[in-house]
């Protein structure tokens, strides 16, 4: 099949070089110079010219978004409308909130054009390992895609498969980031107690690689770790303990509230990465000067502790 990809970072490059592995036709475009140049030296025909982009395509198109939620995709949306035709297909393979999907798609099928939404998972391993798809849209729109998922995935029968009608990809994935979340502040929590256990000297790594085989807890993310404390070192001094979230974990808490559903464990991780931000630790601060107002338990000094207790 030929298709546009419509965003050239790591993964939109990385997924145009997997489909043209696969002997499909890729059409590139990004509004970077830069980014088009190093596409271009992976191998992928690409532009900074969106109209030129469109225009290797024929109707109907499949036109594969892979830019960043929110904003940039109802303006790459708005700009490609005008160079195209009713019947074409738009398929936003990024981490949309499954609400701005189904707004999308509503106003796209007023014009005559379909949405098919795809949560994609792989990250920068996906090129070599493929990526995992969880797609939603009309059953026969994502039919008729169906050898551009199977060149995406894994292999052809594994790891992807059409959710339902269009905006549950987006909603699956938006849940799958919510557990990841959650796993990854259980590995966290579980090193971090090793490591502070002195007493038996533990090498994090030997543990890692021990756990990877057999064991109930391997997975993936443990195969990262292990990969992670061999290239940073068990004590990861270059590090620094921040930790972003790019939206899932948060639209996956405020559904959790929306539905009444109990979900702990996944809103506490990710109240534990914008605790990894709170440079100034106020919360922190005023318990100290309540524990001594009321008790008049001791209160430690910022430059002491900053000089590590003077």
């Amino acid at each position: 099949m030929k298709l546009g990809m419509f965003g050239l970072g790591k993964m939109g490059a990385n997924m145009a070089l997997r489909l043209m592995r696969d002997g499909h036709e890729v059409s590139g475009w990004s509004r970077s110079e830069g980014t088009v140049d190093e596409a271009k030296q992976l191998g992928v025909h690409a532009t900074t010219d969106l109209e030129a982009a469109v225009g290797e395509l024929q109707a109907p198109r499949v036109l594969w978004l892979m830019v960043p939620a929110g904003g940039p995709v109802d303006d790459l949306i708005d700009r490609l409308i005008p160079l195209t035709d009713e019947g074409d297909v738009f398929v936003d393979g990024g981490n949309s909130r499954y609400k701005d999907t189904l707004r999308r798609a509503e106003e796209l099928s007023a014009q005559g054009y379909h949405l098919v939404d795809v949560g994609t998972s792989g990250g920068v391993w996906g090129l070599d390992e493929g990526y995992s798809l969880m797609i939603g849209g009309e059953e026969q729109v994502v039919e008729r895609l169906r050898p551009i998922f199977e060149a995406l995935a894994p292999a052809p029968d594994l790891g992807w498969a059409r959710m339902g009608p269009t905006g549950s990809g987006h909603f699956v994935k938006m849940v799958h980031n919510g557990i990841e979340y959650g796993m990854m502040q259980a590995y966290a929590e579980g090193f971090a107690l090793m490591k502070r256990k002195e007493q038996f000297g533990l090498d994090l790594h030997a543990i890692a690689e021990t756990w990877r085989y057999g064991s109930v807890v391997r997975s993936w993310l443990l195969d990262l770790i292990a990969r992670g404390i061999e290239e940073e070192g068990q004590e990861l001094a270059e590090i620094a303990p921040w930790v972003t979230d790019s939206g899932e974990g948060r639209w996956t808490v405020e559904e959790a509230i929306e539905t009444a559903t109990n979900l702990p464990v996944i809103s506490l991780a990710l109240m534990q990465r914008f605790a990894s931000r709170d440079e100034d630790q106020y919360a922190n601060r005023l318990l100290a000067v309540m524990r001594n107002q009321f008790g008049g338990h001791a209160v430690k000094d910022a430059e002491e502790d900053a000089d590590g207790g003077g």
